[in-house]
C-alpha cells in the first residue's frame, strides 16, 4: 500500500504558477473562446438568415473543425519535442484569427459565389480547427506542467471561466460593433477581432515559460519520445486508456443538450426566443457558480490526496444525470413545471464535473513514464472534441428522428434527456477508476517527477 503525501516531497508545494501566471493562461483561453464564438455563433447566424442556408451547412463546418482537432495529439507532441510551447500557443492563435478573418470573407462570398464562398469556408474552418488545436493543446500542457497539485482544480476552473467570459465578452461587443450592419463593418470588427486576440495572447504568454515550475516532465532534460511511441505508451497504460474513455463518454452527455435545449423550452414550454436565451443563461449562470464552487472545495482536496477531485468528478455526473432525468418529466408534464430551476441544477453539475474533469487530467498529464504533457493533453483533447462535435449532432438527430417515429415533442424530448442522463451515469461509473487513487498516485515528486508514493 502507498500512502499519498500531502505535498511532493523535493519541492515547495507553492512552486510553479502563481495566480496571475494562471490568470495569464486563462487569457489565452479567452482570446481562443472570442475568435471561435465568431465562426461558431456570428457567422452561423448570416449563414442561416441572412442567406437563407440550410442550417446544416454551417452545422457542418463546425463539426468539421472538430474533427480536424483529430490532430491534437500531434500538435501537442510538437511543442513536446520543440521545448517551446509558447511559439505554439502564439502560433496556433495567429492561425486561429487569419482563420477567423477568412471564415468571415467567405461567408460574404456565399451570396454573390456560393460555390467559391463554400470551398474557402471549408478552408478557413480547416485552419479555424488547426489554430483551436495547436495553441489551446499547448497552452493547457504548458498549465498543467507548471502548476502544483493543490492548484489544479482552481486553475481549471479560473481558467475555463476566463474562457466563458471571453465567448460572452466577445460576442456583446462585437454585436454592438457591427450595428448597422454591413459587410465592409464586420470584416472591420473581424480584422480587429483578430489582432486584438493575436496581441492580447503574445503579451499574455510574454515569459511565461519560464515561471512554469517542476512538475510532471516539465523540468525533465530527456528527450520526448517520437510521435509513435508517445501514442503506444499512453494508450497501453491503462490510466491513460481509462481516462480517455471517460473523457469521450462524458462530454458526448455534456454536449448532447447544446443544440436541443431551447427548442425543447420553445416546443414544449412556448417560451419566445428571447425567453428560452434567458432560460440559456440561467443554464450558464448554473455552470458559472458550480465552476466556482469546484474550484475553491476541489483544491482542498487535491493537494493532499491524488484521487481529491474523483468524488467532485462523479458526484457532478451524477448531478447532471438528475437534471437531465428532471427534465425529462418536464417533458411530459409542462408548465408549471420550475424549469428555469431545473435548468440551473443541470449547469451546476455541468459546472462541477466539468472543473473536476479538467482538474484530474491536468493531474495525469504529468503521470507518464516517457510521454509528456502535450502529447497526452492532445490525446484527451482530441477525445473531447470530437465527442462535442459527436454530442450535439447526435441530440439534435436524435430529436428529429423521435419526433418523427414517436409523433409527440415531449415523448420525444424525454426519450433523448434519458439517454444524455443515462450517459452520465455511465461517465460516473467509469470516473470511479478512471479518476481513483492507483489512477491518479502516479502524480507527485520522485527526483525531476511528480508521483504520489
Amino acid at each position: 500500500m502507498h500512502a499519498p503525501l500531502a505535498s511532493p516531497r523535493s519541492e515547495d508545494a507553492s512552486a510553479g504558477f502563481g495566480w496571475f501566471a494562471i490568470a495569464r493562461i486563462g487569457m489565452v483561453q479567452a482570446s481562443i473562446g472570442a475568435l471561435v464564438m465568431m465562426a461558431t455563433t456570428v457567422l452561423n447566424r448570416l449563414m442561416v438568415v441572412e442567406f437563407a442556408l440550410a442550417a446544416a451547412i454551417p452545422a457542418g463546418l463546425v463539426a468539421w473543425h472538430y474533427a480536424v482537432q483529430l490532430g491534437r495529439p500531434l500538435w501537442g507532441h510538437g511543442s513536446d519535442k520543440g521545448g517551446n510551447r509558447t511559439l505554439w500557443i502564439i502560433g496556433g492563435v495567429a492561425l486561429l484569427g487569419a482563420a477567423s478573418l477568412m471564415a468571415t470573407q467567405a461567408t460574404l462570398m456565399l451570396g454573390s459565389s456560393p460555390a467559391l464562398g463554400f470551398t474557402l469556408a471549408v478552408i478557413a474552418y480547416t485552419l479555424i480547427g488547426a489554430g483551436v488545436g495547436a495553441g489551446g493543446t499547448s497552452a493547457l500542457a504548458l498549465l498543467a506542467s507548471g502548476v502544483a497539485p493543490q492548484r489544479r482544480a482552481a486553475a481549471a476552473a479560473l481558467t475555463w471561466i476566463m474562457m466563458v467570459a471571453g465567448i460572452v465578452v466577445s460576442a456583446i461587443t462585437v454585436g454592438k460593433l457591427i450595428q448597422p450592419f454591413s459587410p465592409e463593418r464586420l470584416l472591420a470588427v473581424a480584422g480587429g477581432l483578430a489582432l486584438a486576440t493575436v496581441g492580447l495572447t503574445a503579451l499574455a504568454t510574454f515569459r511565461l515559460e519560464r515561471q512554469a515550475g517542476r512538475f510532471g516532465h516539465a523540468a525533465e532534460d530527456d528527450e520526448a519520445p517520437d510521435f509513435g511511441a508517445a501514442i503506444r505508451e499512453i494508450w497501453n497504460e491503462t490510466a491513460a486508456r481509462r481516462f480517455t474513455i471517460f473523457i469521450f463518454v462524458s462530454m458526448i452527455a455534456f454536449s448532447m443538450q447544446d443544440l436541443i435545449l431551447e427548442p425543447f423550452a420553445g416546443l414544449v414550454f412556448g417560451l419566445a426566443p428571447g425567453e428560452s436565451t434567458q432560460l440559456g443563461g440561467q443554464h450558464q449562470g448554473g455552470i458559472l457558480i458550480g465552476m466556482i464552487v469546484t474550484g475553491i472545495g476541489g483544491s482542498a482536496f487535491s493537494g493532499k490526496r491524488p484521487d481529491g477531485l474523483r468524488l467532485w468528478v462523479i458526484g457532478g455526473c451524477l448531478l447532471s444525470a438528475v437534471g437531465l432525468g428532471a427534465l425529462g418529466l418536464a417533458a411530459v408534464n409542462g408548465p408549471p413545471w420550475p424549469l428555469g430551476i431545473n435548468v440551473f441544477v443541470l449547469g451546476l453539475g455541468n459546472g462541477v464535473f466539468a472543473v473536476a474533469a479538467i482538474g484530474a487530467m491536468m493531474g495525469l498529464a504529468g503521470a507518464g513514464e516517457k510521454t509528456r504533457e502535450g502529447v497526452r493533453m492532445g490525446v484527451w483533447g482530441a477525445s473531447q472534441a470530437i465527442a462535442f462535435g459527436l454530442g450535439g449532432l447526435t441530440g439534435a438527430v436524435g430529436v428529429d428522428l423521435a419526433r418523427s417515429a414517436l409523433g409527440d415533442d415531449g415523448a420525444a424530448f424525454q426519450l433523448v434527456f434519458a439517454i444524455e442522463a443515462a450517459a452520465f451515469v455511465l461517465a460516473a461509473v467509469l470516473a470511479i477508476k478512471a479518476t481513483g487513487a492507483p489512477a491518479m498516485r502516479a502524480v507527485a515528486v520522485e527526483g525531476k517527477r511528480e508521483v504520489y508514493a
